[in-house]
């Protein structure tokens, strides 16, 4: 259980034991070091209650500490790069489902945890009820950003990485490898420090 009334004394908000746009905003802020968007807070303080990120501070820290590191400290909502990079790195590749002309460039990484790919854009959106592949612009939105990253997050159990605070396991699981370890553990850190 987390101690929202002292997470919110030490985030310098209302104590009130109500986490909230404003406490998640602050929250975001300390771990990445700058302002938030204020979208970005409140998508998450609507949903992290759904996908039980927010049961214990090891969840809460892991979610926020990876999307800190996949987002440039909640600086972009797309992957960095441009139609040529896009192209080499993801035209034609049938795992990603990219068999149309043009679906490398068009289904770039989008998202707090960044969805690549025709396939994902068409599963992730069917799950959460929107026409991905149709608008894939809207996987950057604030509110879609988040609700994508909680998607992948419950789809691919991470709670269960944060239960037991195996955040190499859990870097794994959302970069393939262990790029960034280290700023995700520190991120993280910083997070549980709050939450804890």
């Amino acid at each position: 259980m987390i101690d929202w009334p002292k997470v919110q004394t030490r985030l310098g908000v209302k104590a009130d034991g109500q986490f909230g746009p404003v406490s998640y905003g602050a929250l975001l802020a300390f771990v990445a070091g700058r302002a938030v968007s204020k979208d970005l807070a409140a998508a998450l303080a609507i949903n992290a209650p759904t996908y039980g990120i927010d049961a214990s501070p090891q969840r809460l820290a892991g979610f926020v500490g990876q999307c800190c590191h996949e987002s440039a400290s909640f600086t972009t909502m797309q992957e960095l790069g441009g139609t040529a990079y896009f192209t080499r790195l993801y035209e034609g590749r049938a795992d990603l489902g990219n068999t149309q002309p043009g679906d490398g460039p068009r289904f770039h990484g989008r998202g707090m945890i960044q969805i690549t790919g025709r396939a994902n854009y068409r599963s992730v959106g069917a799950e959460l009820g929107l026409d991905l592949v149709g608008n894939p612009d809207l996987a950057a939105t604030p509110s879609v950003a988040v609700l994508t990253a909680l998607t992948f997050w419950k789809d691919k159990g991470l709670n269960v990485f944060c239960d037991r605070a195996d955040w190499t396991g859990l870097t794994r699981k959302i970069n393939g490898g262990t790029n960034g370890l280290a700023q995700r553990l520190s991120y993280i850190n910083e997070c549980l420090g709050v939450l804890s």
